[in-house]
């Protein structure tokens, strides 16, 4: 007898011993609650006030310098100079541009590689690389001597520009971000005068 009486307060120190961790369970989970909700406002105001921007490459500039055709020995010579722009809009952060390579075109033909090393961008500036490209005798066939002798009568030469940079810059304490930023372009010129036709030639992040 005197050992079932001591049953009740058994059973009650059990029922507290679970009571208590079941509160200490939810103690913990509404403080990594409002860990979660606490981190998330600090870089969403974070984000609000570094305003962060992608940078990105475009062209700015560019000049046929000079184009000649052989239609005797079916080749083509040119020389142009394109003004590929690195700009970085990010007011409190520096970013670094790796492995710029570009592939100059025409007609579908590659005549030139214009790369660069790495490089920095300060805080909320930009970088412009002058490419002076002079090819060697690109030949033709009929077809594509056909194509540049239509260039000439509508007085537009094209050319294609592809290629791209990886980007690393560095947002807060979100740490380092890598990105590729891509050109795909046609660069077009007058054939009369050799001048640039501006267009929009940016790059896309991927």
């Amino acid at each position: 007898m005197p050992s079932n009486s001591k049953l009740p307060s058994s059973r009650s120190a059990r029922d507290g011993r679970r009571n208590a961790l079941v509160w200490c369970g939810v103690i913990i989970c509404t403080l990594l609650t409002l860990a979660v909700i606490i981190a998330g406002i600090v870089i969403f105001v974070g984000y609000l006030v570094m305003h962060p921007r992608v940078p990105y490459v475009s062209v700015i500039n560019a000049q046929l310098d000079r184009i000649q055709i052989d239609h005797f020995n079916g080749f083509l010579e040119i020389q142009v100079t394109i003004i590929i722009r690195a700009r970085n809009g990010n007011r409190l952060a520096h970013a670094t541009f790796l492995h710029s390579n570009y592939t100059l075109s025409f007609e579908e033909e590659d005549i030139a590689q214009l790369v660069a090393p790495a490089f920095e961008v300060n805080k909320n500036s930009s970088v412009d690389f002058n490419y002076e490209v002079q090819s060697s005798p690109i030949p033709l066939g009929p077809e594509q001597a056909d194509q540049v002798e239509a260039g000439f009568n509508k007085d537009l030469i094209t050319f294609g520009l592809k290629g791209g940079a990886r980007v690393r810059w560095k947002v807060g304490r979100l740490g380092p971000l890598e990105f590729s930023c891509h050109l795909d372009c046609r660069l077009h010129f007058h054939a009369s005068n050799l001048s640039y036709v501006p267009s929009s030639c940016t790059s896309k992040a991927k």
